[in-house]
């Protein structure tokens, strides 16, 4: 009995690495607390408060649910401004050792709409803020700066957790010697590695800012749920979900963000067409 245990735990282990969404408890492996879900709608508010620990702005904001404390990456927003964070994820129990404070609740996202970012890019783009490396990066904490494990986690996870099931259809696969079907990516995955490729697919996830990239999850309905239907990809452009799109970028595989958060196979570096 006890040998058929480790056999079916064995099992199991190998299962899950086949899974390209991360573990539920990644950030929790990192050292930090795991992070709610998303909400299902962008945090709104007026900034009542607003403190300034770089690469971070950490704002109380008065909302129709109460006040509430937000960090996005630095901005000179007012106070009294009304603001959207989007993709704020919640944060349990945050210490931010550069304010020497530790928040109940923050959520971390990027301003939404026209709100200024410091140095004038928008807020959690461009403008040197780069993912993981010295500079404002929505990660790095100024130059040569290690990320922050929390702040990684917690921005990452909207981007890294895969939608819930959805009705796709079956999607026309693209042309052209580069063209592939989303199983396809899956399967082909160690020949494509830093290859291009071209594939068309309806856009089930669209996040934007996280970690200086805009990320969607495409699906074209082929593969298997859970397994090889999804493929994720970063790009610069704007998409929304709903629409069927023509993605064209680079295969890297095995490519890991941090804090937990690693993916068997995503599309890099891509552009979107309609």
């Amino acid at each position: 009995m006890r040998r058929m245990s480790v056999v079916l735990l064995v099992a199991l282990a190998a299962a899950g690495c086949k899974k390209q969404q991360p573990p539920e408890n990644a950030a929790a492996v990192a050292g930090s607390p795991a992070p709610e879900a998303a909400p299902s709608a962008a945090l709104q508010g007026k900034v009542v408060e607003r403190l300034d620990a770089p690469p971070y702005s950490y704002l109380k904001l008065k909302t129709a649910q109460g006040e509430v404390w937000a960090a996005v990456p630095k901005t000179d927003v007012a106070n009294g401004t009304d603001v959207t964070v989007a993709g704020a994820m919640a944060m349990q129990g945050f210490e931010s050792k550069t304010l020497n404070r530790k928040f109940d609740v923050v959520y971390f996202g990027t301003l939404g709409g026209n709100a200024p970012a410091a140095g004038g890019a928008p807020a959690g783009m461009g403008g040197g803020m780069g993912a993981m490396g010295g500079g404002q990066g929505a990660m790095g904490g100024g130059q040569g700066a290690k990320p922050d494990p929390q702040a990684m986690a917690a921005q990452h996870a909207a981007a890294a957790a895969g939608p819930n099931e959805v009705s796709v259809g079956k999607v026309q696969k693209a042309t052209g010697a580069d063209a592939r079907t989303v199983s396809e990516i899956w399967a082909q995955r160690t020949a494509l590695k830093e290859k291009p490729v071209a594939v068309r697919g309806k856009v089930v996830k669209f996040n934007a800012g996280i970690m200086g990239k805009n990320w969607l999850h495409l699906r074209d309905g082929s593969g298997a749920a859970g397994k090889d239907n999804d493929i994720t990809v970063t790009t610069d452009d704007q998409t929304a979900v709903g629409d069927v799109v023509l993605v064209k970028g680079t295969v890297r595989i095995d490519k890991d963000f941090g804090a937990g958060y690693a993916y068997p196979v995503i599309i890099e570096d891509a552009k979107v067409s309609k």
